[in-house]
């Protein structure tokens, strides 16, 4: 299982970086439709819906996607509502149960999770795209080594019992030490980042970290309610797309629009 997890990885890893990077953007977005597509078909299914609508609710979300990427202008306006359904609805939804949000909003909430990332993905450039993701890795990586080594104080026990407070203050500090080593090493970066720079410079890095455990949490949400352990099977040992792609579906959209008021972009 845990090759097999690896292995997974590892092809999924080199496919999207050669895409990132030999292909331009009309083509990258492609890739990254056929991504928010599936994305689009596990999320219906998660409500239990025949496969036949299943697939038109991945199909649909996918023209949202390329729609709304023919125009630029519209991405910080859509990532910004984005952001903000992160930081207000879903915790709201977090601290009294999924459960307390209407069955009928989910196919307006599957919207929300996924045309703004794959819109932010296809928009940012590639060495901002792997930033955003490396920090998101980078986190989800510390909180569970954190979380194994220190864990005592659940995060959200009834929605992912193995999530703690500990592997959050991991989560935070790997978050901070990343951007920094960023800000180092990459050029255009260390260009922007100076002086009077570096505190909001951390401090996005450390709403981006807490932005992508919300979107971790809100999909073992979404998962518990529908009954599933995954969001599909298309991953041998990781589960489904969504399962891969939660946390950045919180973070990218978050991401660009920090970038577009700070001028990082």
């Amino acid at each position: 299982m845990f090759l097999t997890r690896v292995l997974t990885a590892a092809a999924l890893l080199a496919a999207f970086l050669s895409a990132l990077w030999l292909l331009d953007r009309s083509a990258f977005a492609v890739v990254v439709s056929v991504i928010v597509a599936i994305g689009g078909y596990e999320w219906a299914a998660l409500g239990r819906v025949r496969k036949a609508v299943a697939l038109a609710y991945g199909l649909a979300c996918a023209l949202l996607f390329a729609a709304s990427f023919q125009y630029p202008p519209l991405a910080p306006w859509i990532c910004g509502l984005a952001t903000l359904f992160w930081a207000i609805a879903v915790p709201s939804w977090l601290a009294r149960g999924f459960d307390d949000c209407p069955r009928s909003l989910l196919p307006a909430v599957g919207v929300v999770v996924l045309v703004p990332a794959g819109l932010a993905m296809a928009s940012l450039g590639p060495l901002n795209v792997l930033m955003v993701l490396g920090l998101v890795w980078v986190a989800d990586t510390a909180a569970y080594l954190a979380g194994r080594a220190f864990g005592k104080h659940k995060l959200a026990p009834t929605i992912s019992p193995g999530k703690t407070w500990e592997g959050v203050a991991g989560a935070l500090v790997a978050s901070v030490i990343y951007a920094i080593i960023w800000a180092h090493f990459d050029p255009g970066m260390a260009v922007l980042v100076q002086g009077a720079a570096w505190p909001p410079y951390l401090a996005g890095a450390v709403l981006l970290c807490a932005v992508s455990i919300v979107g971790d949490l809100f999909e073992s949400a979404a998962k518990r309610r529908a009954g599933v352990k995954d969001s599909g099977s298309l991953l041998p040992g990781h589960g489904g797309v969504l399962d891969r792609i939660d946390s950045a579906t919180a973070a990218l959209p978050s991401a660009l629009l920090l970038m577009q008021v700070t001028g990082l972009r």
